[in-house]
C-alpha cells in the first residue's frame, strides 16, 4: 500500500520512490515464477493527474523456471514497465467505469500488489525455456539431447513394413553373395 497523501491532488506533482518487496506468497506460472522468499525490487513514479494517480514503475525480480523444452531447472530475470491509473474516487473516471476495469485511489491509498500480480504473470513466458537454442529431450528415449551428441538416433521400423525389410535384407544379402563370388571369379 502507498500513501498518496504527499502527493497532494494538484496535477503535476510528482513524488519518486524505491520498494524492497520480499514475497509471502509465490507469483507466477505454473513453469516459471518469482518464488516465495524473493525479493522484488520496484522503482515507482506517483504523478497526480486530474483524474487520479498516473503510477509508472520498473519491477525488478529473479525468477526461477523449468523448461518447457528439456525440463531443466533454470534461474533468470525479470524487469517490467508498469504504468497504470489509480481513480480518484468520484472523479469522470471512477464514475464511468465499472470496478473490476480500473484501480482505484481508496482513502488515499493505492495498492500495488493486484497491479504486479497482474504484469509479473504477463510478462513471464508461458513456455520458458533455459536458453533460446536448448534441444529438449529425445521423443524417443526422453535423454536430453545436449547430452546426448549427435551421433544420438534411433533406428524406427513401422511394425507394418517388418515383413517386407526382412525380404529387402535377405535378398540384399544374397546379392551380397553373389557380387563376392564374382568378384572371387576374376
Amino acid at each position: 500500500m502507498l500513501d498518496t497523501r504527499t502527493l497532494g491532488r494538484r496535477p503535476g506533482t510528482m513524488r519518486e520512490l524505491a520498494r524492497s518487496i520480499p514475497l509471502e506468497s509465490r507469483i507466477g506460472l505454473d513453469l516459471i515464477g518469482i518464488e516465495v522468499g524473493s525479493t522484488v525490487e520496484m522503482a515507482i513514479r506517483l504523478e497526480a493527474v486530474s483524474e487520479g494517480v498516473l503510477v509508472n514503475a520498473t519491477i525488478h525480480a529473479d525468477v526461477v523456471g523449468e523448461c518447457g523444452r528439456c525440463l531443466e531447472p533454470f534461474d533468470d530475470v525479470l524487469d517490467l514497465q508498469v504504468m497504470e491509473l489509480f481513480a480518484y474516487p468520484d472523479s469522470a473516471t471512477d464514475q464511468t467505469t465499472e470496478e473490476d476495469e480500473m484501480y482505484r485511489v481508496v482513502d488515499d491509498f493505492i495498492d500495488l500488489e493486484p497491479v504486479v500480480i497482474d504484469a509479473v504473470g504477463l510478462g513471464l513466458p508461458l513456455q520458458p525455456v533455459c536458453s533460446p537454442d536448448c534441444l529438449g529431450l529425445c521423443a524417443e528415449c526422453g535423454v536430453r539431447l545436449a547430452i546426448a551428441g549427435s551421433e544420438h538416433s534411433h533406428e524406427i521400423l513401422d511394425p507394418r513394413w517388418a515383413g517386407l525389410a526382412a525380404k529387402l535384407s535377405a535378398a540384399g544379402s544374397a546379392s551380397n553373395e553373389r557380387i563376392d563370388q564374382v568378384a572371387e571369379e576374376k
